[in-house]
């Protein structure tokens, strides 16, 4: 493994921008690109190569003066490979982007600017419009519904386009900007997630730490999606988002609410499996990812306690942050809610 390292003899940049390549060379030029000409220009790529057989990110990072590149023996994982691009970063603030997700010029002015206005706030959103269609949601935050099944809100639902700033329960990971101290302090991303969901335990974990996350509508990328990893249907993500989201569950659930969590996952998981053929076809994947989060429980039991025991937003609070509407859900509608003074916090 080659691990990028800072160089003191130069001045420390706002931003550090995370970007993790894997099997990445049909979009990743174009996603750098799109960083080279943004209109706020103080930070520097952190570009972090996870084994791509065709080695697409060395010519990438050789053609930009901001970049520099971290380069894996082996596939790492999305959330141990970010977590080595914020170690390795140098920025107050840490900017996470997706090698198939495409920054208007103006996505880090934005965002750099709401963290400016918003200075108790050390999280921010994106919106994310589909790359084919940039008239329709690849998502506004994502959500946490009531049963611990999140999803990006807005998805595939058109662009109202007039959205206005507000609270959403986390951040998607493949657009978003965090405190880079604030990060490394929660551990980052927890690497047994491997992808999918890591991005979301991380925001709920922010939410159980009183930590709030701020939509920027105005923060702007078209995405691709699943680019790298055979879309949003297939195996590898059915498993692992399966698998991911009941150690999310598990892990950060306050106790208050999870006896009527866990029996309400086990039924909207079991509606979502039988409810559209190709989830028919994919019930076997399933119960194998539902067999895997079992079998990796205990170190997922060991954190909880740890996260609970740091735990300081209410378990009212937490409930709030959440939608507990059904029909929110079936229509991954978006929960963006108005941004106001946090009640007080209690044990």
């Amino acid at each position: 493994m080659n691990e990028a390292k800072a160089e003191d003899k130069t001045a420390a940049p706002a931003v550090t921008v995370a970007v993790v390549a894997y099997r990445s060379g049909a979009t990743l030029a174009a996603c750098v690109e799109r960083l080279a000409q943004q209109s706020f220009s103080d930070f520097e790529l952190v570009l972090v190569d996870n084994a791509s057989p065709e080695l697409e990110a060395q010519p990438v990072a050789s053609a930009w003066p901001f970049a520099r590149l971290i380069e894996n023996a082996d596939n790492l994982g999305f959330a141990a490979a970010m977590n080595q691009a914020a170690r390795a970063g140098r920025g107050r603030w840490l900017a996470l982007l997706n090698p198939d997700a495409f920054p208007q010029a103006d996505w880090l002015e934005r965002l750099v600017d709401a963290a400016e206005r918003h200075t108790t706030i050390k999280a921010f959103a994106s919106r994310q419009l589909m790359d084919e269609d940039p008239t329709i949601l690849d998502g506004l935050g994502d959500v946490m519904g009531g049963p611990c099944i999140p999803y990006r809100g807005g998805y595939r639902r058109r662009d109202p386009g007039d959205t206005p700033e507000g609270l959403v329960f986390s951040a998607c990971g493949g657009a978003m900007l965090i405190d880079r101290a604030l990060f490394l302090a929660q551990g980052g991303f927890d690497e047994r997630f491997f992808c999918y969901c890591e991005d979301v335990d991380l925001g709920y974990r922010l939410q159980l730490a009183g930590e709030p996350t701020l939509l920027v509508p105005a923060a702007v990328v078209r995405h691709v999606g699943s680019a790298s990893s055979g879309g949003p249907r297939s195996d590898f993500a059915v498993f692992h988002g399966v698998r991911n989201r009941f150690w999310v569950l598990v892990k950060d659930t306050p106790w208050p609410l999870l006896p009527l969590v866990l029996p309400l996952h086990v039924l909207a998981q079991t509606v979502i499996s039988i409810i559209q053929p190709e989830n028919r076809r994919q019930i076997g994947l399933t119960l194998k990812a539902y067999g895997a989060a079992l079998k990796g429980l205990g170190p997922i039991l060991k954190s909880r306690r740890q996260v609970q025991a740091d735990r300081k937003a209410s378990t009212w609070r937490i409930a709030r942050a959440m939608t507990w509407n059904p029909l929110d859900l079936a229509g991954r509608r978006a929960v963006i809610r108005p941004i106001a003074p946090s009640p007080p916090t209690a044990p």
